[in-house]
């Protein structure tokens, strides 16, 4: 079995998707998780790698949240597209981090990334309220690298 693989269950994983979907319920943003073995370049460089090759860029509010997962390196990046990085405050993507960082350091990483979904959610809820003919621009699945 890969890190990739140990790194949730497929009931965690599945509870992940969940909480991806009920953050959406709510808002026209796009939440999306990528979870890979390692990288070469900082967590951060590599999530913007992901985050334009998923197309997440794409979205027309241009308010896609990437959490971005190197397993082995034990790093990690939150990534936000620019209609959201200009309206949430300067540290927010920092504090998220450090939410998701508590539980990673007690190997939950479940409840860690369900945490960093949710936080995101509420803040793409605020400046991004689910419109009536909103469309899930992109999927909800955890992606693999």
């Amino acid at each position: 079995m890969s890190k990739v693989e140990a790194f949730l269950t497929p009931s965690e994983e599945q509870a992940v998707v969940e909480a991806i979907r009920l953050a959406e319920t709510a808002t026209s943003g796009e939440i999306r998780v990528h979870i890979e073995k390692t990288t070469s370049l900082p967590a951060f460089d590599r999530a913007l790698e992901v985050f334009h090759a998923l197309k997440m860029d794409e979205t027309q509010l241009k308010n896609g949240v990437l959490i971005y997962v190197a397993v082995k390196d034990q790093a990690f990046a939150i990534c936000g597209d620019k209609g959201i990085n200009d309206l949430v405050p300067a540290d927010f993507w920092e504090s998220t981090k450090e939410i998701m960082a508590a539980h990673f350091k007690n190997g939950n990483f479940k409840q860690g990334l369900i945490d960093g979904i949710t936080k995101a959610g509420e803040q793409l809820q605020t400046y991004f309220p689910c419109a009536e003919d909103d469309t899930n621009e992109l999927s909800n699945e955890i992606s693999k690298g």
